[in-house]
Order: C-alpha cells, then structure tokens, then sequence
C-alpha cells in the first residue's frame, strides 16, 4: 500500500504529487518539494501536522 499527498491538499497552488511507501519516506519527500519548489527553508510543525491529516492511502 501506497501514501500519497496531493500538494493542493496541504493549501498550495501546485499539482504536485508525493508517493511513498512509509510515512517517514512520505515527509522526507513532501520536504524536500516544498524546499525545491516553494521556497520552504524548514517543515514546520504545523505543515508536518497538515501533511499527515490529508495522507491517503493506496
């Protein structure tokens, strides 16, 4: 089973879309989006907690 993030889902204009295969995976790639296409310096707790409430499974 596969978790996805939809990168509309967390609040950005953006049609990006993360998959992995554990949650952990699943952050470190969302981070490292955010950083390389939205300018985020750091994940937040709050994105980290916005992140995991809109994760879907697969």
């Amino acid at each position: 089973m596969s978790l996805i993030v939809h990168c509309k889902d967390v609040g950005f204009d953006c049609d990006g879309i993360v998959v992995a295969e554990t949650e952990d995976d699943l952050l470190q790639q969302v981070a490292h989006h955010a950083q390389s296409l939205h300018g985020a310096e750091t994940m937040t707790d709050e994105i980290i907690a916005k992140v995991k409430s809109v994760i879907r499974k697969e």
